[in-house]
């Protein structure tokens, strides 16, 4: 039946026999335990054989447990164990069964993520020798976690794929409940399920912990909230059978979204958004009236609405974002929450160490080893990718971040509306992503990469095809 391609009919045919054969098997299981745990095994086995006859349907499968599906209650990792990583096994084996129906793979970011995960791997070697096998075998899951990214890249790019439109569609639906149950959640701050962000906000009604959503870590939240938002604006410019959603949807949407980047408490996420709507302005600098009457529609509403439901934390946070540049010169390192002290300690151990410098000390080891002194979280994506992987790694990590944006320009400027639509979002989202890693470790951010490195796969297919017609 497997011969590179499963046969669909053969395969449906056999759905009834295998329904009755399960339904038989539940009825005759003595204990009601029993029975739920073979009808939940038996109804995975069957959401599994639906995804290999359809391989189309594996990425919004995919997204529904990355956005909607709490890590779970296991104590292994800094946040439990999430089911994402098992889907993305069931797409290894559906994109191993369709291999005949795959697009040849040439395109230049695929070398640049191959070249860039070598360097991980590389890494991950380091970090057991110089931090023992345990910190090791970390770095070398982080490694796998961020490789998840790159095969939605893959599987966008050259895997079986619906129209590109339509996935764009789930996934801003499944940003904005994502965000509305980030909102519910910061307002009555249910029980967190699994390991979460450390993450505060100190109102006179209390302290509370900081919107994380499903991510259960604010500044995912507020990345991904960012990332949405820069579709919403680039979707403004464009005709209604050019966008996922017409406007109104997305100005719900949109409400949605920046309520929740304002609860998630994240100034960098803002700053990160600021800088992609003005390379949009930049962009589009003979058409800004109409679409950002719409984003100041939507942004007034969302600012008056938080004000009135929730007015301590409206004060306290416009307090705190204008504080930020208000008493930027006098304590900056106040400001950025001790960063400086920390690139200032990650700097003086290369200064004193400069033979780390050519291969790193180990990916993904400074928070949890002793090797440079002390425990440390760089808070820099450059800066820790310099100290943990070295100039070869950080090199590598250049050229990966050039060829993203040199991908979105090349869909943005393309004739296809689609390849157009997906090149100019992660263009200029890329653009403020690239100025927050100045303030954190995006590449960390497992569960937010393959939405993002999605839409850069879909925009290169895209406009490859677009060539080809």
């Amino acid at each position: 039946m497997i011969t590179g391609a499963i046969n669909k009919p053969a395969g449906r045919a056999l759905l009834p026999l295998a329904f009755g054969a399960w339904a038989s098997a539940v009825a005759l299981v003595p204990s009601l335990s029993a029975k739920l745990a073979l009808a939940g095994i038996l109804s995975l086995g069957a959401l599994a054989w639906w995804v290999l006859l359809n391989p189309e349907v594996w990425v919004g499968l995919f997204f529904v447990c990355v956005f909607l599906t709490p890590p779970l209650p296991i104590p292994l990792g800094d946040a439990g164990v999430h089911v994402a990583p098992f889907v993305v096994a069931l797409g290894v084996f559906t994109a191993i069964v369709w291999h005949r129906v795959w697009r040849p793979i040439s395109h230049p970011m695929v070398f640049a993520f191959a070249g860039f995960l070598a360097v991980l791997l590389e890494s991950s070697g380091l970090a057991a020798l110089y931090s023992g096998p345990a910190i090791g075998l970390g770095s070398f899951a982080r490694v796998v976690l961020f490789s998840i990214g790159v095969f939605t890249f893959l599987y966008a790019y050259a895997g079986p794929a619906r129209p590109a439109l339509r996935t764009s569609r789930l996934l801003f639906g499944l940003g904005t409940a994502g965000a509305l149950f980030a909102c519910v959640d910061f307002y009555y701050q249910f029980p967190a399920p699994a390991g979460y962000g450390d993450q505060f906000v100190w109102l006179d009604e209390g302290v509370l912990r900081r919107a994380q959503g499903l991510f259960y870590e604010a500044s995912t939240l507020g990345n991904v909230c960012a990332f949405f938002l820069v579709m919403i604006a680039v979707s403004l410019f464009r005709k209604r059978g050019e966008t996922p959603w017409g406007k109104r949807a997305l100005v719900f949407g949109g409400l949605a979204l920046v309520t929740a980047l304002m609860f998630s408490y994240s100034r960098a996420s803002v700053f990160n958004l600021v800088v992609a709507v003005g390379v949009l302005a930049w962009l589009r600098r003979r058409q800004l009236r109409r679409a950002f009457l719409w984003m100041a529609v939507a942004l007034t509403a969302a600012i008056v609405g938080v004000r009135v439901i929730f007015p301590s934390f409206s004060a306290n946070y416009w307090g705190r974002l204008l504080g930020s540049f208000s008493f930027f010169a006098q304590t900056p390192d106040k400001i950025l929450s001790g960063r400086l002290s920390h690139w200032q300690f990650l700097l003086d151990f290369l200064a004193n160490s400069p033979w780390h410098l050519l291969l790193g000390v180990g990916y993904k080891t400074l928070p949890y080893s002793n090797f440079t002194g002390s425990t440390i979280v760089a808070d820099n994506t450059y800066l820790g990718l310099l100290v943990e992987t070295g100039i070869i790694g950080i090199a590598a990590f250049a050229i990966l971040n050039i060829l993203i944006l040199r991908t979105g320009w090349r869909a943005l400027r393309s004739s296809n509306p689609t390849a157009a639509f997906l090149g100019e979002w992660i263009f200029c989202f890329w653009c403020g992503e690239l100025v927050q890693m100045f303030s954190g470790d995006l590449i960390t951010y497992w569960r937010a990469l393959p939405i993002y490195f999605w839409v850069l796969g879909a925009a290169a297919r895209c406009t490859e095809e677009s060539l080809t017609q």
